[in-house]
């Protein structure tokens, strides 16, 4: 099973391109997502953030994303210590679930692939980039945040020329009827690694 990561900053159309992909019958995995289930539903994981953050964090039963957003937020330790926790759970549930997929090659989505290291976790890399004025329009509309937040949310994050320097592949996102031709090339890139991939074992 050929894995791909796929990653980009706040606006950039991340989810639209994997969107096109799923459209093709790539499987696709949002880790994002399914960290924040894992923290409620995986108990060895809700033990492990019980222990370091203390036991107010699953006071009601789930887990108190806001409690726990002020404590890693204002901390660097602490958020070292929370994604030291979920990555490698997100990592065997992504391993887990790409062993049921059906399709040849299947996308796992991170907004933070290559600061959390996922990069070696994968075959290959994609970053999708759109121009910062776009980003700001796109998320502010989408998230209904200030254009001072989202800028404030870019400057946070790994700049694109970063993201772009370490991908193996860069799609640009300034408008969606463009994707297609570069989700079109990269899906028969990978089908064609997978097929002879699959003469070879």
């Amino acid at each position: 099973m050929i894995k791909v990561g796929i990653t980009g900053g706040i606006g950039c159309g991340k989810s639209t391109v994997c969107r096109l992909f799923a459209q093709k019958g790539v499987g696709v995995y949002d880790s994002d997502r399914e960290a924040k289930r894992l923290m409620n539903a995986d108990a060895a994981l809700r033990e492990a953030i019980t222990r370091r953050f203390g036991e107010e964090i699953y006071s009601s039963g789930e887990l108190d994303r806001k409690a726990l957003a002020e404590k890693v937020f204002t901390d660097g330790e602490a958020l070292k210590d929370l994604n030291a926790l979920v990555h490698p759970a997100v990592m065997r549930d992504f391993d887990a679930w790409a062993e049921r997929q059906e399709s040849n090659y299947v996308l796992l989505e991170s907004a933070i692939l290559f600061e959390a290291g996922l990069q070696d976790r994968v075959d290959h890399t994609i970053v999708v980039m759109a121009p910062e004025s776009l980003r700001v329009a796109r998320a502010a509309k989408r998230d209904g945040c200030s254009e001072e937040t989202i800028r404030r949310r870019i400057a946070a994050q790994m700049p694109e020329e970063e993201l772009a320097k370490r991908a193996e592949q860069v799609i640009v996102n300034i408008k969606e009827e463009d994707l297609e031709g570069a989700v079109n090339y990269l899906h028969h890139l990978y089908e064609m690694e997978a097929k002879k991939a699959s003469l070879n074992k």
